[in-house]
């Protein structure tokens, strides 16, 4: 029987995607007592990745918020591993960090973040109502727009 978040995510017509690998030397999460932290995630899909490119520059705000958007559906799936796949087990996301691969003059970070920011309270809740950081960068890995690391309180 499926969980409240499966069932969440099944009505906003989400399917987790299997958790990406590592493409380097780390750990995709580590949990440590009830936390979970979960690696930098980038904008990778089953077919590849996408939202290549610059925020500001060669993509618009609203796509970098879809990055940003992706990019916490990687996490949710990573910490759905880190939970033995019961997503139940989440009592709360305390926080996301979203770097967005933007120029030195841009200034919406907020807005694109939000892409990633209102997934999880849309699919968690109160439990995902989360502090945040957002941030330029001049670069990110393989040239995405985005990335989103979280730490999440489970039981």
């Amino acid at each position: 029987m499926a969980g409240k978040i499966e069932a969440r995510l099944a009505e906003l017509g989400i399917t987790l995607p299997t958790p990406p690998a590592p493409v380097a030397s780390y750990v995709p999460y580590v949990v440590s007592g009830n936390q979970v932290f979960v690696s930098g995630q980038i904008t990778s899909a089953p077919e590849g990745l996408h939202y290549v490119g610059v925020v500001g520059l060669d993509l618009a705000v609203e796509d970098g918020k879809a990055a940003a958007r992706l990019c916490a559906i990687n996490v949710i799936a990573q910490v759905k591993a880190a939970c033995g796949g019961d997503l139940d087990r989440v009592r709360r996301c305390v926080k996301l960090a979203v770097f967005i691969n933007a120029p030195s003059d841009f200034t919406q970070h907020p807005e694109v973040a939000n892409g990633a920011s209102d997934l999880v309270v849309q699919v968690f809740g109160e439990a995902g109502k989360h502090a945040r950081a957002a941030v330029g960068a001049g670069s990110l890995p393989r040239g995405v727009a985005c990335e989103v690391e979280a730490l999440f309180d489970i039981v």
